[in-house]
């Protein structure tokens, strides 16, 4: 286990964390790429429709964890986190994204966050053709988040058709956590971190702490933690040993 979260990290640092972009029109340039063998899906950024633009952790968090969710179905191909976010705050069709990423279908929407409550439109295009397969609408307390990330994510196995094992099944309806406090704090450190500076990363490590002083068992908030630690020493940015251990 220690080896995997270790991998994990690593990945996440020089794979998802690289600041090296392929630019839009480099892709635009390329041939289509070919279709896999199985459903494909790219989550595409959902829009923060609040008037806060603070809230834009939200929403960033809300499409990072649906493509996890939806990551652990052996019958979805899933593109990942760091090419979907480079569509983000731009205008797209998404004939372009199918031919692209070489993904048959996207899902897109918006989110709404305001005090107690969570407003979520998300639709689901068979991107080759611009086909509407499934929209909806969902008007939510917060409370219902996990809830409501798994009505998602049932209703594209659905729409696609994929087979889902119980085991899966299991690992998608699992609760990361029954503290929304705890959870809040932990997408807010993501989303600074994401920007890897030191002064972020030390920022961010106070709101990981948070979460799990708020919710000890939070096996996230731990791996988000070890991830400030990784990177305070990759990029010797302490000098104390005791960061890689």
């Amino acid at each position: 286990m220690g080896l995997l979260i270790a991998g994990a990290l690593v990945t996440l640092l020089y794979s998802s964390l690289s600041p090296i972009r392929t630019p839009q029109s480099a892709l635009r340039n390329q041939e289509a790429l070919p279709l896999p063998d199985k459903p494909s899906i790219a989550v595409l950024p959902f829009v923060n429709m609040s008037n806060d633009p603070e809230q834009e952790y939200f929403s960033d968090g809300l499409t990072e964890d649906l493509i996890t969710d939806l990551s652990k179905l052996s019958g979805l191909f899933v593109i990942a986190r760091n090419s979907v976010f480079t569509y983000k705050g731009k205008p797209v069709k998404v004939q372009e994204v199918s031919r692209e990423l070489g993904v048959q279908y996207v899902l897109e929407g918006s989110v709404q966050k305001a005090d107690t409550r969570v407003r979520i439109n998300a639709q689901l295009i068979e991107a080759t053709t611009g086909q509407h397969l499934w929209a909806e609408r969902y008007d939510r307390p917060l409370t219902d988040i996990f809830a409501l990330q798994d009505e998602i994510t049932q209703q594209i196995v659905a729409a696609l058709r994929v087979e889902v094992s119980e085991a899966e099944g299991e690992r998608v309806r699992r609760i990361p956590t029954e503290n929304l406090n705890a959870y809040d704090s932990l997408m807010r450190g993501a989303a600074y971190f994401l920007r890897l500076t030191k002064e972020t990363t030390a920022q961010t490590r106070q709101m990981f702490e948070k979460s799990i002083e708020l919710d000890p068992q939070y096996a996230a908030a731990h791996a988000w933690l070890g991830a400030t630690y990784l990177a305070e020493s990759i990029y010797q940015w302490s000098r104390d040993p005791q960061s890689m251990e």
